[in-house]
């Protein structure tokens, strides 16, 4: 079974910055799509961003939600096993847990990822 950890969570004031790193295995990073969800108390989860995984001739294409679009980044180090979410210009709106989690299929469906980790408490004050 994937095991994927989240770091890099905590306060930050708004339009502030933020990385958040998702760590997994190999083998999960070379075989699945990664995506970034959160969720913030009494919402649904909503998804943030994905990218593909990639060989030596492709892979590494994103995707993101309309709320974080020009603001989010999402990039990928096979090397570190590991997915990075980048999130400039914060605002108190983007409080919530973040996931990250896995999936074979090119989705933004949370229902979709088979894997997930435990999530970050991302907090932005205004």
């Amino acid at each position: 079974q994937a095991e994927l950890v989240e770091s890099g969570g905590g306060l930050v004031q708004a339009g502030g910055s933020m990385r958040l790193s998702c760590a997994g295995s190999a083998r999960t990073f070379n075989t699945h799509n990664v995506g970034w969800f959160r969720q913030a108390p009494g919402k649904e989860r909503e998804f943030v961003a994905l990218i593909t995984w990639s060989n030596a001739w492709s892979g590494g294409d994103t995707y993101f939600g309309d709320s974080v679009k020009g603001r989010f980044t999402i990039s990928r180090d096979d090397a570190k096993n590991t997915v990075y979410l980048q999130m400039n210009s914060l605002k108190p709106e983007d409080t919530a847990v973040y996931y990250c989690a896995a999936t074979r299929s090119l989705v933004t469906e949370a229902a979709s990822y088979n894997y997930w980790g435990q999530g970050t408490q991302v907090t932005v004050s205004s």
